[in-house]
């Protein structure tokens, strides 16, 4: 069962692929979605966000190029989890310690298995963390 309090993000420079990706989501069950066009309107929302983002999903392109986009996703404080689609790399090329926050997938698109899949890994993480429990104070 979908948790609906995912906040989502999907960046993307074509509208068409936005609302597709949207569409994608609105099927699984999730609504809070905010669609941006570039990467400006992409790091307001996240500098300026009082909550994180649960999941960001992203073209590889809309960052310009950025030389290092897994490094830069993967220190966001504001972003737990991240599908960066449209790369040469596969997930199993994105280096390990990456793995746990970031999928990659090389399609144009990402697919409606793609975003089951990504969504099932963010339920189950939301899952394991509220099973841990805090150590006891020594105090």
């Amino acid at each position: 069962m979908a948790d609906k309090t995912l906040r989502i993000l999907i960046a993307d420079t074509q509208h068409f692929h936005r609302m597709k990706i949207e569409r994608m989501f609105n099927a699984l069950d999730y609504y809070r979605i905010a669609p941006v066009q570039n990467f400006t309107e992409l790091l307001t929302l996240i500098d300026y966000g009082r909550e994180p983002f649960d999941v960001l999903v992203t073209d590889s392109q809309l960052a310009g190029g950025m030389p290092d986009l897994h490094g830069f996703l993967f220190d966001l404080a504001q972003v737990r989890h991240a599908l960066v689609y449209g790369e040469a790399l596969n997930s199993s090329d994105v280096p390990g310690y990456f793995r746990p926050k970031i999928t990659s997938c090389n399609a144009a698109l990402p697919s409606m298995s793609a975003i089951t899949q990504l969504m099932a890994s963010v339920e189950a993480s939301r899952v394991r963390s509220s099973h841990v429990r805090p150590a006891k104070s020594l105090a």
